[in-house]
């Protein structure tokens, strides 16, 4: 403002000095006109009119109201654009910082794949198998991942917690690149006084794409090429989908669960444990629980209006619309007990099939297994009080420590993963105290330093 001032004064003082000179006055009172003068005159003037219309239609657009208006707004969509963009970028390179495999634990699974193959007769597999394993009257688990350390503290902090470990029976499956280095590792450090196997997702001959649908359409190479291409281009063009890029939901081992029924048909109940969970109590009382014919006991999730079935899956959908309620309640897989007789009269594997079939074009939902979860076990699942299961350490930093020591199992779902340098540190030392330290190739492959 002061400017532009100071700006209207130079310009009055000019055009005065300019009219009162000698040369202007005898331009105006005299008959005869030296025409030198008068063009140097109307050269003079029409420059100070012509600098008086900027000074003008400067303090115009200064003063002018709508037109700041205008320009707030162009600045804050550009600003909120650039924001946008940072954030794209930044929810990729999370994405890629999340699933990469640290150093030290790609050291781990091949130290463990060295001493197999350096010693194939120490872990050869012509045991005769445990009568443990299918024993339906012994506690079991289930555990599906490729990460070998990830198995090993979920096992780990099962067993430290167990009144009676040898009541206790794992059931871990993996893709066939990790199975020796996962079962080098349970020979070399068996859980103290229980039992357990570990096998290939390929052991399970049933599971072909014949049979599964979801094996089917991860063949798919539309499906693909949505998972592999995951360029930064299409991640900032596909935001509110990015999480479901990862690797993981175009793995097998994350959709077995679906099958517990026909992968184990001896057993009546099995606990299903995600392999980024931490037990903390004993759970034998899960099996005590009436679950009042329900298939699935879960923790659920929803609060207001937040975690609704219509957070999941497309209402627009008329299948889905008149099928279920938009309104109910979510739950939380991770710990999840299933009653697998149950499981069998209800037909959930198929009840399942179907609704994949349905969604070979991914139109009642895009990715993950919650939603067709919440499908499968719609109006089947008994809600657990919320001390079983207590989620969010890895993402949200302000869950209570008091709650998070109160509760039976810890759930680590989000990016920050605690084996990892972007987990969050107030969360990290429940799942490290279950870190097998004394394991030489731990030792040899420094984790945790």
């Amino acid at each position: 403002m002061a400017k532009q001032l100071r700006s209207f004064a130079d310009l009055i003082k000019n055009f005065t000095e300019l009219l009162y000179r000698p040369e202007s006055k005898a331009l105006q009172g005299s008959s005869v006109v030296d025409e030198e003068n008068l063009r140097l005159f109307e050269k003079e003037v029409k420059e100070l009119i012509k600098a008086t219309r900027q000074s003008v239609s400067e303090a115009k657009e200064l003063y002018d109201n709508q037109i700041k208006i205008q320009k707030l707004e162009d600045t804050v969509f550009a600003v909120n654009d650039q924001l946008m963009r940072a954030k794209k970028q930044d929810s990729f390179s999370s994405l890629i910082a999340a699933k990469s495999v640290p150093k030290s634990l790609h050291c781990l699974s091949t130290r463990l794949m060295v001493e197999y193959v350096s010693n194939p007769e120490k872990y050869s597999d012509h045991e005769t198998p445990h009568p443990e394993l299918n024993d339906p009257n012994l506690y079991h688990y289930a555990i599906f991942t490729d990460s070998v350390l990830a198995a090993s503290v979920v096992v780990n902090s099962v067993v430290k917690n167990a009144k009676d470990p040898h009541k206790h029976v794992f059931h871990v499956v993996t893709d066939k690149v990790s199975l020796w280095s996962m079962r080098v590792w349970f020979r070399m450090r068996p859980p103290k006084g229980s039992h357990i196997e570990v096998k290939a997702v390929e052991n399970y001959k049933f599971l072909n794409s014949s049979y599964a649908t979801v094996l089917r359409q991860l063949e798919e190479a539309k499906l693909q090429r949505f998972h592999f291409e995951n360029q930064l281009k299409n991640a900032t063009r596909d935001s509110p989908n990015i999480k479901f890029r990862s690797p993981k939901y175009f793995s097998i081992l994350s959709h077995l669960r679906f099958y517990l029924a026909e992968m184990y048909p001896r057993l009546h109940k099995i606990l299903f444990l995600d392999d980024d969970v931490v037990v903390q109590q004993d759970l034998t009382g899960l099996w005590e629980i009436d679950m009042e014919g329900k298939v699935n006991a879960a923790v659920e999730i929803c609060f207001g209006s937040f975690h609704r079935y219509d957070k999941y899956i497309n209402f627009s959908n008329p299948l889905i619309k008149k099928k279920f309620n938009p309104k109910a309640c979510a739950w939380a897989y991770g710990m999840n007990l299933f009653d697998l007789d149950a499981w069998r009269r209800k037909k959930c594997t198929e009840e399942y099939h179907l609704w994949q079939n349905l969604n070979a074009n991914r139109t009642l939902w895009t990715h993950g297994t919650l939603p067709p979860g919440l499908i499968t076990f719609y109006k089947m699942t008994k809600p657990l009080d919320k001390s079983w299961h207590v989620l969010g350490l890895g993402y949200n930093p302000n869950i209570s420590l008091e709650k998070i020591k109160n509760a039976a199992v810890v759930h680590y779902n989000g990016n920050m993963k605690p084996w990892l340098d972007l987990a969050m540190i107030q969360y990290r030392d429940f799942w490290t105290k279950y870190v097998d330290y004394g394991m030489v190739y731990v030792q040899m492959c420094n984790f945790g330093h």
